[in-house]
């Protein structure tokens, strides 16, 4: 029997972008979830799949992809703890997408009526809802751009930059050091590379002592050198509004 795992994390996630009342956070906080253990590379919302739940990450790493009718994948997106990789599904049950697990997973399940009933009932958590799905679009909106028109060694600056900032690390003395359990293979499916193609381009950012990627983390040697290679500016990520900043429309 795994643990009960609260909602705080995908609430911290909302609430960094979105005003929401206490009565508000405490409805997120109230919705009912169930708790499931994903292992490493395996598939929990297949393609094409009719679902009747949404799920948000407690722990570990996943991948959103598509697919070939040949099985060949390509990751569209990765999601960390705190995401809800799969919120659009509340309005669009059944998606050309699927979810793998990258890294042994926790996630919790979501039931899409109780989601739908919290929404209804807050119009502004519907709100932030909505300003989160908005935020994944941008995302792949920047990944389209990644592997459609940035070279190697750029796409794979840009790919490592926004991993930091999705978690939540700043900047110290221009370094920055986070966990990423994902492969090689994984960091190609996402980019559009071989996985030789990967290792040789992470060996060249190293050896211009940019950034070291070994023992499932990230270590960024030079943060504004590493964002000038990759063409990277996060305010698509709409992650560093302050208190006053957070964005409100509805009463």
């Amino acid at each position: 029997m795994l643990p009960k795992q609260d909602l705080q994390p995908f609430l911290d996630r909302l609430t960094s972008r979105s005003r929401l009342s206490e009565s508000e956070q405490k409805a997120i906080l109230g919705l009912p979830t169930h708790t499931a253990q994903v292992s490493t590379n395996r598939d929990f919302v297949r393609l094409d799949e009719r679902v009747d739940h949404a799920c948000v990450v407690v722990e570990g790493v996943v991948g959103r992809f598509g697919q070939t009718s040949e099985g060949a994948r390509q990751i569209t997106a990765f999601f960390v703890a705190g995401d809800a990789p799969d919120l659009h599904s509340v309005v669009l049950p059944r998606d050309s997408s699927a979810l793998q697990a990258l890294s042994t997973t926790t996630i919790l399940r979501i039931p899409h009526s109780a989601l739908r009933a919290v929404a209804g009932r807050y119009p502004a958590v519907a709100e932030a809802f909505w300003r989160d799905c908005s935020v994944d679009a941008a995302v792949a909106a920047q990944w389209v751009v990644n592997v459609g028109r940035r070279d190697a060694r750029t796409r794979m600056a840009h790919l490592l930059c926004e991993m930091a900032v999705r978690y939540d690390m700043k900047p110290l003395r221009g370094e920055v050091t986070y966990a990423f359990p994902v492969t090689q293979a994984h960091l190609a499916d996402a980019t559009g590379l071989t996985s030789v193609h990967v290792n040789r381009t992470l060996k060249a950012l190293a050896a211009e002592d940019l950034v070291i990627v070994a023992s499932r983390s990230v270590r960024i040697l030079d943060w504004e050198k590493l964002a000038k290679v990759g063409e990277f500016n996060a305010g698509y990520l709409q992650a560093d509004y302050e208190p006053d900043e957070r964005l409100r429309i509805v009463g």
